[in-house]
């Protein structure tokens, strides 16, 4: 997921409008309200049981007991707490006629093992690296069927970059003083751990000099250790005093362990070198920097000697396609990217890794005639992120009629501080941010009254979120309004209403910290089969789904509209007035 740096980040902790549960009693989350909850069904999703399942050295079995379910304090209507209202006897309606079948047929443990081989490259677009991994999901979709049946399509679209790849090859940092030489940081493979010292686009370099702590204090020949972020402003400023070499420790806001341990003081910052930088520029962690700061007070001729060893060369951009073709209408589609690029573990090597075995899932349970295809297409795009969803649209002659992000798929709560979330599409709570609604500690996007189109995609991932939670007997999620940077702009600049499915707040979130040892098995089986019964209950919208899809809309009216008078705010009661009209109508044409 790219974070926007021009945003205005809010910090606060992230009050979800859910009850926070644990197995053996209830603990209600500072700032949470249970009353005011917006997710009807998933206002009870605890952390379930996942049996025989184990990741990490702890064991994920066993039942969370979860209180009744109430909306504003009220029980829940009966229309929300069935799934099949409204669909013929017998049956289920929306994403629960899938969420069971894909959870059952999803192997967690194919996705889990390439969840690791993902991690072992840092995958920058169009390297040999990031390649390795569209070449790994290739043959995995393959052997599937996909490229090899008439109704499964595959392809790999290669596309013009631009500029040239960069990978890099290795890097070091040895501190020498008064003390003796000390390695700081190394790498010598795209799976180790001080791997992202080098930022994307960072020149290759050998450079040793003193040590500077600020910019006052850079002198020719220097090496600058700050604090500060690494800005084009600040590498320009320090490279016009003569230093050699920028060295950051700076983290997000947010980065801080919420356990306690302070583990993020090891963190080192996943970024993109500022554009056209002359010296040599690399991350460090803040327990280094203070390693330097210490170094320096006892010993004032202390140095630094920063290497770093890259490559580039011109080579095409691929996007990997996969395609389930729809039944009836083929020629409309739905669509669900997953990028490949950033080297963390929880973003994105989870995500493209599990959405890989939710489509495997899919193509096997149509095999087995356990589901019919869908009626409208069903893709799955695997790329760079941002770049790859606006190569689909070009590519494809099919028409988009919804698409879905899936970024951030599998982090462990417990490890990393994140929850399972459903970023909307843009809807008046981005435009009028009353509680229940918050933003996370990302930080709200600039949205105006146009960028409102109303649509039932919302809808649609809030029930696959309710469903799993049912499937599984508990599951803790949460939502939020749109804030960006991930593949679902691309659709909804484009007017194809798309939604994000992500966990956050990531502590590790764009650090070395971002590893295996931070994902889930449970999260990321969860959270895979919720995007694709989402997915699929798109892409197969069918009459009896509606009525299921209008009861949510009008619920979601009732609780918006009494929020909106609690904060006296006649103008965001108007904008859901309009936005769930908007949704029923959406909804209408399926009706028929």
């Amino acid at each position: 997921m790219i974070y926007p740096t021009q945003k205005i980040v809010r910090i606060a902790f992230l009050a979800l409008p859910i009850a926070l549960f644990c197995p053996g009693g209830a603990a209600q989350a500072p700032g949470s309200s249970s009353e005011l909850s917006l997710l009807p069904k998933s206002s009870r999703t605890t952390i379930g049981p996942f049996p025989g399942a184990s990741i990490g050295g702890r064991d994920h079995s066993g039942p969370a007991v979860a209180p009744p379910i109430t909306v504003a304090g009220r029980p829940l209507p009966d229309e929300l707490e069935d799934p099949s209202a409204g669909a013929p006897a017998g049956e289920v309606a929306g994403p629960a006629r899938f969420t069971g079948l894909v959870y059952d047929a999803f192997d967690v443990g194919t996705a889990l093992e390439d969840t690791l081989f993902i991690d072992g490259f840092y995958r920058t677009p169009g390297s040999p690296l990031y390649d390795a991994v569209i070449d790994r999901l290739h043959a995995r979709l393959e052997a599937a069927g996909f490229g090899i049946s008439d109704r499964l399509t595959l392809k790999i679209v290669e596309t013009d970059m631009g500029r040239p790849a960069w990978w890099p090859l290795g890097g070091s940092l040895t501190l020498d003083s008064a003390a003796g030489s000390e390695l700081l940081l190394a790498f010598g493979s795209p799976g180790d751990a001080h791997r992202t010292m080098l930022p994307v686009g960072a020149p290759e370099a050998d450079v040793e000099g003193p040590v500077a702590l600020s910019l006052k204090d850079v002198t020719p020949g220097s090496v600058l250790a700050t604090r500060a972020p690494l800005s084009g402003q600040l590498v320009g400023k320090a490279a016009s005093r003569g230093a050699v070499c920028v060295l950051s420790s700076a983290l997000f806001p947010f980065t801080i362990d919420p356990t306690g341990a302070d583990r993020h003081l090891d963190a080192i910052r996943f970024e993109t070198a500022p554009r056209g930088a002359t010296i040599a520029v690399g991350k460090i962690s803040p327990r280094i920097l203070d390693r330097i700061e210490a170094a320096k007070a006892a010993d004032d001729a202390s140095t630094l000697r920063f290497i770093a060893k890259t490559k580039t060369a011109q080579r095409p951009l691929r996007t990997l396609i996969a395609e389930i073709l729809g039944e009836e209408t083929p020629g409309e589609a739905v669509a669900i990217a997953s990028h490949l690029q950033e080297p963390g573990a929880g973003d994105n090597a989870a995500g493209a890794a599990g959405l890989c075995s939710a489509a495997v899932a899919i193509a096997t349970l149509m095999d087995e005639r356990k589901i019919a295809p869908p009626s409208r297409t069903l893709a799955f795009v695997f790329g760079n992120e941002m770049e790859q969803s606006r190569i689909w649209l070009e590519a494809t002659d099919r028409k988009t009629i919804a698409a879905l992000s899936a970024d951030m798929l599998g982090q462990s709560p417990e490890r990393t501080g994140a929850v399972a979330l459903l970023e909307r599409t843009p809807d008046p709570g981005a435009l009028y941010t009353i509680l229940p609604d918050e933003h996370t500690p990302w930080g709200a996007g600039r949205v105006s009254e146009e960028d409102m189109r109303p649509n039932g995609v919302n809808v649609i991932c809030r029930e696959a979120l309710i469903d799993v939670a049912a499937h599984v007997g508990g599951w803790h999620t949460s939502e939020n309004p749109w804030e960006g940077g991930s593949d679902h702009d691309v659709f909804n600049d484009a007017t194809i209403p798309a939604a994000l499915m992500w966990h956050f707040t990531d502590f590790t979130y764009h650090t070395s910290l971002d590893r295996m040892g931070m994902i889930d098995a449970r999260e990321l089986h969860n959270t895979c089969t919720a995007i694709v019964s989402a997915g699929l209950a798109l892409a197969d919208l069918r009459p009896a789904d509606v009525p299921r899809h209008l009861a949510s809309n009008e619920l979601e009216r009732k609780l918006r509209k009494e929020a909106a008078a609690t904060d006296k705010n006649t103008a965001a009661a108007a904008a859901w007035d309009r936005w769930c009209d908007g949704v029923n109508e959406w909804f209408a044409p399926f009706a028929k």
